[in-house]
């Protein structure tokens, strides 16, 4: 079984106006690969039609050839690479969805998730709408198709009014490219520019990939349309108070990325420090669980004065399924991808940094794993709040009753992953690394406090108990 955490949602990323339109979207999906790995795709436009190549598997596999970007002709393309949060992992449900309509071709790139999505689709198929995917995306195009309004920016305007949640948006005509970010603004969304050429992504590490220029973030409700003429803004939704997602800082975002306003490492790393402020141990080391874990553990060590190790290495080179071995293993699917260092660990009193506990299952595997090889002691320390309550905008957590924080206190999670000691980051302690003083995010995971408001057939049943007894000690 491999390490189970919330998974990524969606990276999209978009060109106008360059000759290798095609080729600079795919160094765009590359540098957003963490942002999804089941599938990806990019859509051009050479001026007078809309050609497509998607796949499932990984921007570097589905693009290998370089042969595929002459079928890519044009100055303008969108690409996407998906985790599926909405929808099954199948290839029907690879973006960007390009459709032809009584209006002409469009392609749409979505990261985020449509809350009121069914309630839509089953309006939409009483009155004749025909779904060849499962995802909510596909609900736009059709919102966009039936419009009355004229223009297109209108027709966009009408879809957008009638969806709720958590939407990056990127659509592709003949002429045109449009984004469209949500009046919450959950998920990131940037513009920068090339020479001449526009580039929007969702993180500022794909602009730096292809030496484009970072000029701002796309504000929360904003839509921008850029055409031959350049481009133009405008705000045609209903305001709402910003909630960009806290996770994205958390985790998601790649640390050289520049989101909602900071840099993410420096924040990360800010957390590290915060979190030695509110859980001191005395300790010989500080290890990170890598990756996404090593900036918090460098703002720990700081903070406490703890030497910083490496005691755990990473395989970088881990597909998403490989063959166990028909001896059994113990731990296999964690030791496939971290590997302790004996000679860093052996006699020490080790404090170990995570962004977060899902289920538990895989924090205990890795607390065992440290023991074994030789740690006197291992305190578990964990960069934000206990994650208790699913996401439903575009983040692909567990339901309520796998997450162990939703049923269990603090010192029955640190009994079941065997730690010595275990510390969360409090919620206050989150919010002083973002400067949230000056601004507001959803922490509905940790909290339950949704800002977009969902139709009851999303919500759950009540939690039983988490599936698995407490070991104790």
């Amino acid at each position: 079984m491999m390490m189970r955490r919330p998974e990524e949602e969606c990276g999209i990323f978009g060109v106008f106006n360059h000759p290798e339109a095609s080729n600079l979207t795919y160094l765009g999906l590359y540098a957003l690969q963490h942002r999804g790995q089941e599938s990806c795709g990019i859509v051009s436009s050479d001026g007078a039609n809309l050609h497509a190549h998607k796949s499932m598997g990984l921007v570097a596999d589905v693009f290998g050839n370089q042969e595929i970007f002459k079928t890519l002709p044009g100055r303008s393309a969108i690409g996407h690479v998906r985790y599926s949060t909405t929808g099954s992992s199948v290839i029907k449900n690879v973006q960007p969805i390009n459709v032809d309509y009584s209006r002409g071709s469009i392609a749409v790139a979505h990261n985020g998730n449509i809350v009121n999505a069914q309630i839509i689709k089953d309006e939409l198929e009483a009155y004749g709408s025909i779904f060849q995917t499962t995802m909510d995306t596909e609900i736009i195009v059709h919102l966009l198709a039936t419009s009355k309004a004229n223009s297109l920016l209108d027709r966009l305007t009408d879809a957008l009014n009638r969806i709720q949640g958590a939407y990056c948006l990127l659509f592709l005509t003949e002429s045109r490219m449009m984004a469209a970010r949500d009046p919450n603004g959950f998920r990131p969304l940037c513009l920068g520019r090339l020479g001449s050429a526009y580039v929007v992504a969702s993180e500022s590490c794909a602009l730096d990939l292809i030496d484009a220029e970072f000029i701002r973030e796309i504000e929360p409700g904003e839509v921008i349309v850029i055409d031959k003429n350049g481009m133009t803004s405008f705000f045609p939704l209903k305001k709402a108070e910003p909630t960009p997602c806290i996770f994205e800082f958390v985790y998601f975002a790649r640390p050289d990325s520049r989101i909602f306003g900071k840099n993410v490492y420096q924040v990360r790393k800010e957390q590290g420090r915060q979190l030695a402020r509110e859980h001191k141990v005395d300790a010989d080391i500080v290890i990170p669980i890598p990756d996404s874990g090593v900036p918090a553990a460098l703002g720990y060590a700081e903070e406490s004065g703890i030497p910083f190790e490496l005691g755990l290495i990473r395989n970088h080179y881990v597909g998403r399924t490989f063959i166990e071995p028909q001896q059994a293993i113990r731990h296999f699917g964690v030791k496939i991808k971290l590997n302790p260092v004996r000679e860093v660990l052996k006699g020490k009193r080790v404090v170990v940094i995570d962004d977060s506990i899902v289920r538990g299952t895989t924090s205990r595997k890795i607390v065992k794993m440290i023991r074994n090889a030789g740690a006197s002691e291992v305190h578990v320390r964990i960069s934000s709040p206990p994650t208790s309550y699913p996401c439903y905008y575009g983040i692909d957590t567990p339901n309520r009753k796998e997450l162990i924080s939703s049923s269990h206190s603090i010192d029955e999670i640190r009994r079941y992953i065997t730690a010595d000691s275990l510390g969360y980051l409090s919620e206050e302690g989150l919010m002083s690394t973002v400067g949230a003083e000056n601004a507001g995010f959803c922490t509905a995971c940790f909290t339950g406090g949704y800002p977009v408001k969902f139709p009851r057939l999303l919500e759950e049943p009540q939690m039983g108990l988490f599936e698995k007894e407490i070991e104790k000690k």
